[in-house]
C-alpha cells in the first residue's frame, strides 16, 4: 500500500499544508478505511458513508496527529469510531420514524455476514452501554487488528490493563453474541 517511509512523508507533508500530499494521503487511505467500515457494517452504502465521514475526520484532524502510536493505528481509531457512529446514527433514525425494528435477524432476507454484523453492533452498543471502558480496546484489537502493544500504544496504557480489558470484553462480547444476554 505504502512504500518505505512514504507515509511519514505524505503525513508530515499534509501536516504542512501541501493540498497535493492531503488528496493523495487521503486516496491511499479510502480503500483501508473503507475496509475497516465494512467489518462493521452489513451494507456497502453505510460503510461508504462512515468511510466518508473518517477520511473527512481524518483530515479536519491531522494536525492533532502528534506521533505517538502508528499513524495507521490512529486511522483506524477514527474509522471504527466513524463506523459505531453511522450504525447508532442509523438506528436512532430507524427508531424515530417508529419503525418497527426486527427483534432478531431474518435469514430470509438477510446474508449470514449481514445479521452477524447487525448481532456485533447491537452486542458493541450493548458493551459500551456497560461497560463503556473496554469498548475501545476490544475495537482496536479484535475488529482493528491492532497488536496487543499497538493497542497499548495508542491507548496510551499499561499493557496489562489492555489485556484485561481485553479478555474483559471478549467474554461479554461472547456471552451477548451466544444469547446470554
Amino acid at each position: 500500500m505504502f512504500e518505505e517511509g512514504e507515509l511519514e512523508r505524505l503525513v508530515a507533508a499534509a501536516q504542512a499544508g501541501d493540498p497535493g500530499s492531503m488528496e493523495y494521503l487521503l486516496a491511499k487511505l479510502r480503500p483501508v478505511v473503507l475496509r475497516r467500515c465494512s467489518r462493521f457494517l452489513p451494507h456497502h452504502a453505510d460503510a461508504e458513508e462512515a468511510a466518508q465521514d473518517a477520511l473527512l475526520s481524518v483530515s479536519t484532524h491531522l494536525g492533532e496527529y502528534g506521533g505517538r502510536g502508528s499513524f495507521l493505528g490512529w486511522v483506524t481509531v477514527i474509522a471504527s469510531n466513524a463506523a459505531r457512529s453511522t450504525y447508532r446514527s442509523m438506528r436512532r433514525r430507524a427508531e424515530d420514524s417508529h419503525a418497527d425494528l426486527p427483534e432478531s435477524v431474518d435469514p430470509r432476507s438477510t446474508s449470514v455476514i449481514a445479521g452477524t454484523r447487525l448481532d456485533l453492533m447491537e452486542a458493541l452498543t450493548a458493551l459500551e452501554q456497560q461497560h463503556p471502558t473496554l469498548v475501545e480496546s476490544f475495537v482496536l484489537r479484535d475488529l482493528g487488528d491492532l497488536t496487543y502493544v499497538q493497542v497499548a500504544d495508542e491507548l496510551d496504557a499499561p499493557l496489562g490493563t489492555v489485556k484485561d480489558r481485553i479478555h474483559q470484553a471478549r467474554r461479554f462480547m461472547r456471552e451477548r453474541l451466544a444469547g446470554g444476554l
